[in-house]
């Protein structure tokens, strides 16, 4: 359907986790540990991310959903990050490890968390390798990898850990979304 129309009434888009993007959408073969590949949804919410930065609406993508718009900018993933180096980004059953990221003073992510160093609970076996149109890296792990991105024009930010996994007992995460939440009702 027409992703404009379906944003009709919306203040802001939030892109969640889930599987992994479709290498095809940036050009390369499945590795393969790639899984839970959706190519409808991938269509959707491309769609959507296109469609919210055309009516200039906020979004927050969060894991996958950074993915969905770092991609959707014409950037591409690491198909399969190391599992083995100095940050776990995963447990190996799929759980959720924790890990601290390390945020630029002067991002949109830090200003909302209010702190440049925050624990955060991941679950990604992939990450941002070439960057889309626009966007710019403003969180990383001790290992380097781009954990939070955001585009210079508009209220465009993507995290690549979960920040509802602890929110409710971690006030930096819950600001997050009320930044979003203000944002979207500016």
């Amino acid at each position: 359907g027409d992703a404009r129309g379906l944003l009709e009434g919306f203040d802001g888009l939030l892109l969640m986790g889930g599987g992994d993007v479709d290498p095809a959408r940036y050009g390369e073969e499945p590795r393969p540990e790639i899984v839970g590949v959706n190519r409808t949804r991938d269509d959707f919410e491309f769609g959507l991310v296109r469609a919210a930065i055309e009516k200039s609406i906020p979004i927050l993508g969060i894991c996958r959903g950074m993915q969905v718009l770092n991609v959707a900018l014409g950037g591409t993933l690491d198909q399969h990050i190391s599992q083995g180096g100095a940050v776990r980004h995963r447990m190996d059953d799929d759980g959720y490890a924790t890990h601290a990221v390390r945020l630029d003073r002067n991002s949109r992510v830090a200003a909302a968390i209010g702190v440049e160093r925050v624990e955060s609970a991941c679950s990604h076996h992939q990450a941002v390798a070439r960057l889309g149109e626009g966007l710019t890296p403003v969180g990383w792990a001790d290992d380097d990898v781009v954990e939070a991105l955001e585009r210079t024009a508009g209220w465009i930010v993507g995290v690549q850990w979960h920040p509802e996994r602890t929110a409710v007992e971690d006030p930096f995460q819950q600001q997050l979304f009320d930044e979003f939440v203000r944002q979207s009702a500016g």
